[in-house]
């Protein structure tokens, strides 16, 4: 006989005594939207579902999908906010055991990370990669608290129209992930029960929806516009940028700005900057004059090697402490703080910058 109750073995909710009487205490952010609504049998029936749901056990099963449901919008109980953690990745004398993926997804702060500008890219684009091929390495609770980070970041995007390309990136490489493991390679590689993977499709779907109908205001200022400025700022803030999506959706406001967008020179430096020489040798684009056609030269170069990453913040790891931690520029240069307690003569040394796809591979055992 199926079990339908709360696990007893869990170790239950918070409670906290009001003058109305005993109330639960709930640790975490904002609840989901409501997605408890009623499920055709008929479709729970169907053959599409690999004939999970038959006959006589149709009744049962509605009843364990609205179960997985509130599972699924019920956010997890306890949430660290550490700003370090130690990267152990073997036993020693001193600790036992060793720290996932997982573990650093739930401990380290990603969701006030994600409110800083210079730390949103970095962010999304960690997510991304875990998204393509790490999903499945990360444990249940990992799992539920990154689909409740990718909520704030879709949030965040949606009220502030912050950088929409990435996360739309984002959601179709973790759609088609998804879509894969529960299609074609089975629900034996993910946890939980493959409702709660279902519901999180349907998720990922409207939220994407929701990006592609996202409308950004026009801004009305009485003041000096973008277009008032010198014909040398607008060439300077082309040459800052280091994504060519941008460089070609800002040549697209304006004539002025298509002309210096087109220019040579900057797709020049932009391939100079992505790039090794020795990777322009065996891509040579060259037009009709025998000039090397620049711009077409970074997109050839794109689709066969990667590109520079470059980020406002990201974090750090001391090679003498084994700490992974984000490092607050203002504490550092106010009161000299590394961001750890680190134990090192100069920790300025020790520390390194730590690249998404850094991050993966430090827990690769």
């Amino acid at each position: 006989m199926p079990f339908l109750g709360k696990d007893w073995r869990s170790p239950g909710w918070s409670w906290t005594k009001t003058e109305h009487g005993w109330k639960r205490i709930v640790f975490y952010g904002h609840e989901l939207e409501d997605n408890n609504r009623e499920i055709d049998l008929k479709e729970l029936c169907c053959d599409n579902k690999e004939n999970l749901f038959v006959g006589d056990v149709c009744e049962l099963t509605t009843t364990k999908r609205k179960k997985d449901f509130y599972n699924n919008n019920t956010k997890s109980q306890f949430v660290y906010r550490d700003k370090w953690i130690y990267v152990q990745k073997g036993s020693t004398k001193e600790r036992h055991g060793y720290c996932t993926l997982g573990e650093a997804l739930n401990r380290l702060d990603f969701s006030s990370a994600i409110q800083d500008l210079r730390r949103f890219n970095y962010v999304a684009k960690l997510f991304q990669l875990i998204a393509r091929s790490q999903l499945t390495s990360l444990s249940g609770a990992a799992q539920k608290n990154y689909f409740n980070i990718l909520e704030k970041i879709v949030r965040k995007v949606i009220e502030d129209q912050y950088n929409p390309r990435l996360v739309k990136e984002l959601l179709q490489d973790l759609s088609s992930t998804l879509q894969s493991l529960t299609i074609h390679v089975g629900r034996c590689v993910l946890v939980g029960n493959v409702n709660i993977w279902l519901c999180r499709l349907e998720t990922i779907l409207k939220w994407q929806q929701q990006l592609n109908n996202l409308q950004i205001p026009k801004q009305m200022c009485s003041g000096r516009s973008f277009d008032d400025l010198p014909l040398l700022m607008h060439k300077k803030i082309l040459y800052n940028l280091s994504d060519a999506h941008d460089i070609i959706n800002l040549g697209q406001a304006s004539p002025t700005l298509h002309i210096l967008s087109e220019n040579r020179t900057l797709w020049k430096n932009l391939c100079h900057f992505h790039f090794a020489d020795k990777q322009f040798c065996r891509n040579l684009v060259l037009t009709k004059s025998d000039n090397v056609d620049w711009k077409l030269m970074y997109f050839t170069l794109q689709k066969h090697y990667p590109m520079k990453e470059q980020y406002g913040d990201t974090l750090h790891f001391c090679k003498h402490c084994s700490i992974l931690f984000w490092k607050d520029r203002h504490l550092a240069l106010l009161f000299k703080d590394c961001g750890h307690p680190c134990t090192a003569n100069d920790p300025d040394s020790c520390l390194m910058p730590i690249s998404p796809q850094h991050f993966i591979d430090l827990f690769k055992f």
